[in-house]
């Protein structure tokens, strides 16, 4: 009888030529799709410490207004600004149309989900906020979130 003699068989090695044309397909993908900071922000921010948050589940549906002194003091003056989107405003008079605008944005299936998240600096007065929670009752939007940082000492 012949003995057969076992062959080695060796697989061939992955092919990796086609793995440059992988990678930058993700890195383009990641370009297009990342959405940057929309908003500068001009004023101070040093939000307050809080133990208990929720994450909001729908960010498309947040808008952010912004409570502070100004960083350019020279331009803005020391007292406490309101910010929407990148204008600082000179009235809290104009909030109701800055809600209604971005109510605008929304579908009507969404326009009664719309979150206001309040981002207001730890040492800003109540006088200004108060200003500010009153022109939102008037634009009716009644939903508010007041956006803080982990307190890690706790």
């Amino acid at each position: 009888m012949a003995k057969f003699g076992r062959k080695n068989k060796t697989e061939p090695a992955i092919s990796t030529a086609s793995l440059p044309d992988i990678v930058f397909m993700l890195l383009f993908f990641f370009m297009v799709t990342t959405v940057l900071r929309e908003t500068d922000i001009k004023l101070e921010q040093r939000l307050p410490k809080a133990t208990q948050l929720q994450k909001i589940e729908k960010k498309s549906l947040v808008s952010y207004i912004y409570v502070g002194k100004p960083k350019n003091s020279q331009t803005y003056g020391a007292d406490p600004k309101v910010q929407l989107n990148d204008a600082i405003i000179t009235s809290v008079d104009l909030i109701p149309d800055f809600i209604s605008k971005e109510r605008a944005k929304l579908t009507e299936a969404e326009r009664d989900q719309i979150t206001i998240s309040l981002k207001v600096d730890s040492e800003t007065k109540m006088g200004i906020l108060t200003d500010v929670k009153l022109q939102l009752r008037e634009a009716d939007a009644r939903k508010v979130n007041y956006a803080t940082v982990k307190d890690s000492k706790r």
